[in-house]
């Protein structure tokens, strides 16, 4: 498998409706520009969907890819080496913000795990049964996957964009699941934007204290040196520094650009995915938006490099999709005001005055 082939199978999504998009939009009864973002949310919409006027956005779905990270063994995350199946369960107990907020907003919730460190019979058979492997390897001292592994969680992904694709969804709100995943994420985009792991490296969703944090500078630091021989081979610079969650998550964003699926980023793991399937394929970030800024520095510095201005700013670092879904509302917003809006009449003409003939 070469990553690099989605670049002649991804187009950018029709200009040609954009363009006849904000025509329609200068015709509204609300003035043009007066609406800020929103009007470019429909737009952008108009254009993902090749329909104008927008149609509204009803089948939206939450996907999180799952995964422990064997990196997580050296303290750098808050939660224990092993624990993400616990974050699994409480999505699916419903007691996490995004189960919360996804019950609120009537958005129906998939979790695909793609390299939890458990036993299988701790969680339900549809959210285990694509398991690639269980864990991943320590990236500071060895890989992540083999290759072999690596392009199968990619192609899982895959699977998993055309099966949302086939069945309607007509939105995705990505995010994942992991314990340690932050520091893959951070080495994935230091390495792509050829920045040091101070530069990068945040403190996670679950805050860690600031010997945490120079752990996991260290290790970022020292995963890079391994990254950088493989930064011209996708599939072998996720299988070294990456996980199976992360290679899966890479390839459904890739798949859903190919399907004309637009998706909202939630935080640092996302984005660092997005990052690593744009250098795949330069148009794919035309059908995604940044929801929500994490302050996770990577998530900024990955963002800025692929041009994506996130939507809300409120402080939200829990992950698991939260961020993201809570910008679902206003891309929803944003298409019914596209679509709903009536148009102002056309006014008549006048009449042509007489020449004066004094």
């Amino acid at each position: 498998m070469n990553l690099d082939d989605f670049s002649d199978l991804i187009e950018r999504p029709d200009g040609g409706v954009r363009r006849d998009a904000e025509e329609r939009r200068e015709r509204l009864a609300v003035p043009p520009g007066s609406l800020g973002r929103l009007d470019e949310l429909g737009e952008w919409l108009s254009a993902a969907q090749a329909s104008v006027p927008v149609r509204a956005i009803e089948r939206p779905r939450v996907v999180l890819f799952a995964g422990d990270h064997g990196v997580a063994e050296l303290g750098v995350s808050a939660r224990p080496a092993g624990g993400a199946h616990e974050l699994v369960r409480g999505v699916l107990d419903g007691a996490s913000a995004v189960s919360v907020l996804a019950r609120r907003l009537g958005v129906p919730v998939r979790i695909v795990d793609a390299g939890l460190d458990c036993d299988p019979d701790l969680l339900p058979d549809e959210v285990v049964r694509h398991r690639v492997r269980r864990g991943s390897g320590r990236i500071d001292v060895e890989d992540a996957l083999t290759v072999e592994e690596a392009e199968e969680a990619v192609r899982l992904g895959m699977a998993i964009a055309d099966e949302e694709a086939d069945s309607g969804t007509d939105l995705v709100v990505l995010g994942d699941l992991s314990v340690g995943g932050t520091t893959p994420a951070a080495t994935l985009i230091a390495a792509l934007c050829g920045t040091d792991a101070s530069v990068v490296t945040g403190r996670g969703g679950s805050p860690i204290d600031d010997l945490a944090w120079m752990r996991k500078c260290a290790a970022v630091r020292d995963s890079l040196r391994r990254a950088r021989p493989v930064l011209g081979d996708q599939l072998e610079l996720l299988a070294a520094v990456g996980g199976a969650d992360l290679a899966a998550t890479t390839g459904f964003l890739l798949q859903c650009a190919v399907r004309r699926t637009p998706v909202i980023l939630d935080g640092v793991v996302s984005a660092a995915c997005a990052l690593v399937a744009q250098r795949a394929a330069f148009r794919a970030p035309d059908w995604w938006l940044a929801g929500q800024t994490s302050g996770e520095p990577g998530q900024a510095k990955a963002l800025d490099r692929m041009a994506l201005n996130p939507l809300l700013d409120h402080g939200v670092t829990v992950g698991e999709g939260t961020g993201a879904l809570l910008a679902l509302p206003l891309v929803q917003a944003a298409a019914a005001l596209a679509a709903e809006l009536p148009e102002l009449p056309e006014l008549p003409e006048l009449p042509e005055l007489p020449e004066r003939t004094d």
